[in-house]
């Protein structure tokens, strides 16, 4: 009676500790750990460290060209720009560099708490992994998986790392998600869009097109500006009555400039000689843009300094906002018609890839016009004549809508994902018709085998849904610290086997996953099933005893559930504790003890491949399986005990119970191997594995003994010959 209270006062304690969990407040959000210093012993000379960037979090790195000082790239934590939570709660800290032309210089680890690295299979395999961004273009298209060639010229595949998959996909979303948000907004690429899904010109549109019919289109655009229109821009400024030969001639022609798509193949053929596209053609990288400038009148978009090569200052190009590069190509042109702009200044500009141009998106074009006032301090005023072009539609394929990163892992696993759903239907089918299944022992213990081979096999090792309490952690680590969920959506099968496993909560209690879906349950029954083959001896506990151990799990709970409240509530102490190479954080460093208990991660996710003394633990308990059955799940496992409390919340009593089950039959409870029925007959659903044994027991007239004893007393005895089928008379 005192174990029994013992036991109830410890599962409130583990209530109640994991609702203040919960509704713990947010604990800081973690923030960069390095100083200036620090990066630029990561970027040692001739690199050079500027000043952090006061708006943005990243350092610009310089390194010096003859007399000038040349910008290479930025340098940020990605924990400053995406803390995207792994599976541990907390998000990983990457240092990234970017080129000017946004382009990776490196990636590497500043802190992280992926389990699976941890204690497991080290940080080699992670370094790894990281080095295969350098050179890599952010404007690529960047997919986790098997290289195999098979991917576009925009596409780049990364190896990825084997027992770690849902890891390193968390891990490149950090990366990505930091580098964008960087690239936006210093290297000029398009504002909110992933530059992968922009639209994409149509190489196929081949129609030879007239100066008219582009004009009408839409793919040629005009800007004509006369000199009275160009003085009305300063009109009220200082720049106002500047321009002498403006106020002379108020209907000259300022600047008439005429713009064309020169990179969409119909108007480059349609407009240059086929020497000068073929030219343009091989200049051209795959994803780079395109743009014929003709000009005339007064003003130039290349005066005398204008360098040839180089970016032009009066030639502005915008898109959503943000500047994107315009070069001059330099490059001598034919036109087909050599009349077609009437004598007009000729030129080419390429947007390179990097960019992030799309040309399903308005292109936003400024002349700039600057007058000064004053010979020694001149007082300069700027105006910018603007011109928008918008490519007509039947010119572009439109880019696909910006989705998740986790939406291609969905696809990528669609197939075995399906195969998880049909097995997770057949349980909850078998479970539904439990009694019909369970109506013949040879028919049980035959899909109850087959079954755990799935569960093992699929389920454990090749899908890797190996539930843990480190998930529950994790979230819990999560939501104190105010960070998103959507880390979970990187692994679905897991995923898919806890939503089976929470909505199973309300109908069968803890059951349907401990006793159907665990892997590494699975393998100790078959540890155990191994022992009963070789007739070894078996440990079973008396009741009492069998209680008092069962309260170890429950009390592991608590450990760690403990651990984890203390351990949010220093989440950024523990990361610059990370960062700077110092020891981890007591309470972490417990935590991460405490949840070495299960031995999931070894035997399971590491397939035993680890550090000898997990391994030995890990084998251990399955060895003990023989002798014990599945101690480890019945007494230690902490997961076992979430879910026995969670289970608490079940609806329904599914196992069949007579009034004679306890009073006074025990053949089910001395036959249960989980020991989760009282003696009164009632079932223990916290302890109950759904392993249908009672069930089958329950239903035969073989094997129950009221169902004997009522068929005594019917007077009705059968009669066979020996070795003949058994027939009711």
């Amino acid at each position: 009676m005192m174990a029994h209270s013992v036991l109830n006062v410890l599962r409130r304690m583990a209530m109640l500790l994991l609702a203040l969990l919960l509704s713990a407040p947010g604990a800081p959000a973690a923030a960069g750990v390095l100083d200036r210093a620090a990066v630029a012993q990561r970027f040692p000379a001739p690199l050079m460290v500027g000043e952090r960037d006061a708006a943005l979090p990243v350092w610009p790195l310089y390194r010096q060209n003859a007399t000038a000082t040349e910008l290479v790239g930025y340098a940020f934590e990605s924990i400053d720009l995406a803390p995207v939570a792994g599976f541990a709660g907390v998000p990983p800290n990457l240092l990234i560099a970017l080129d000017a032309k946004g382009a990776f210089l490196g990636v590497s680890v500043l802190s992280h708490h992926e389990p699976v690295f941890l204690e497991g299979l080290g940080d080699a395999p992670l370094a790894q992994f990281l080095s295969q961004y350098q050179g890599v273009p952010l404007a690529s298209s960047i997919r986790i998986g098997v290289k195999d060639g098979k991917g576009g010229p925009q596409e780049v595949q990364l190896d990825g790392v084997a027992k770690a998959t849902a890891s390193v996909r968390i891990i490149n979303q950090s990366v990505l998600s930091a580098a964008l948000k960087v690239a936006r907004a210093r290297l000029g690429f398009a504002a909110g869009r992933d530059p992968a899904q922009a639209a994409r010109l149509r190489t196929d549109v081949e129609e030879p097109l007239s100066l008219e019919r582009m004009v009408a289109q839409g793919v040629l655009h005009q800007l004509r500006v006369t000199n009275r229109q160009a003085e009305a821009l300063f009109s009220g400024s200082p720049g106002a009555g500047l321009d002498a030969e403006a106020l002379r001639d108020p209907d000259g022609t300022f600047v008439d400039l005429r713009l064309a798509y020169v990179s969409l193949p119909a108007v480059g053929r349609s407009l240059l000689a086929p020497r000068s596209w073929n030219k343009l053609a091989a200049r051209l990288e795959p994803g780079d843009h395109a743009v014929l400038a003709a000009w005339s009148g007064r003003h130039t978009l290349m005066p005398e300094e204008f360098v040839p090569g180089s970016v032009p200052e009066r030639l502005l190009l915008r898109q959503q906002g943000l500047p994107l590069e315009l070069r001059d190509l330099d490059m001598e042109l034919s036109l087909k018609d050599p009349a077609a702009f009437g004598g007009a200044h000729v030129a080419v500009f390429r947007v390179i890839a990097q960019a992030g141009l799309d040309p399903g998106l308005p292109l936003d074009f400024a002349l700039p016009v600057t007058r000064s006032k004053g010979i020694v301090y001149p007082e300069r005023t700027t105006r910018e004549l603007a011109l928008q072009y918008r490519l007509p539609e039947r010119f572009y394929t439109a880019g696909a809508a910006a989705e998740p990163a986790w939406h291609g892992v969905w696809r990528a696993q669609a197939v075995p994902l399906g195969v998880l759903a049909v097995g997770l239907l057949v349980l909850a089918g078998a479970l539904i018709l439990q009694r019909r299944l369970a109506g013949r022992s040879v028919r049980l213990a035959r899909f109850r085998f087959a079954y755990l081979v799935f569960t093992l096999g699929f389920v454990g090792y090749w899908a890797q849904a190996q539930l843990s309490i480190v998930n529950l952690t994790g979230v819990a680590q999560a939501l104190a610290a105010g960070r998103s969920l959507e880390y979970l959506l990187f692994d679905p099968a897991t995923l898919m086997v806890w939503a089976f496993a929470l909505v199973a909560l309300l109908f069968w209690g803890r059951g349907a996953y401990c006793g159907w879906l665990c892997p590494f349950g699975a393998l100790q029954e078959f540890g155990a099933r191994l022992g009963q083959w070789l007739r070894l001896p078996q440990i079973r506990l008396r009741s009492k005893a069998d209680r008092q151990f069962k309260w170890l799990k429950f009390v592991a709970l608590a450990a760690i559930a403990v651990n984890v409240a203390i351990a949010s509530s220093a989440a950024l102490e523990s990361t610059v504790a990370d960062a700077a190479g110092a020891a981890p954080a007591p309470a972490a460093a417990s935590l991460d003890l405490l949840l070495e208990l299960e031995p999931f991660k070894t035997a399971i996710t590491l397939s035993f491949v680890r550090s000898w003394p997990y391994v030995a633990y890990a084998a251990g308990l399955v060895l003990l399986s023989a002798v014990w059955f599945r101690a480890f799940c019945r007494y230690l496992c902490p997961l076992g005990a979430g879910l026995a409390l969670l289970g608490r919340a079940r609806l329904l009593d599914w196992v069949p119970r007579r009034k004679a089950c306890g009073q006074p039959c025990q053949t089910c409870r001395h036959r249960c191997a989980y020991q989760a029925i009282e003696p009164a007959g009632a079932i223990d659903y916290e302890e109950c594995f759904q392993c249908l044994d009672c069930v089958a027991i329950h239903d035969s007239e073989a094997q129950c003994a009221p169902l004997l004893l009522e068929r005594k007393r019917s007077g009705v005895i059968p009669i066979a010959r020996a070795g003949a089928k058994e027939t009711a008379s």
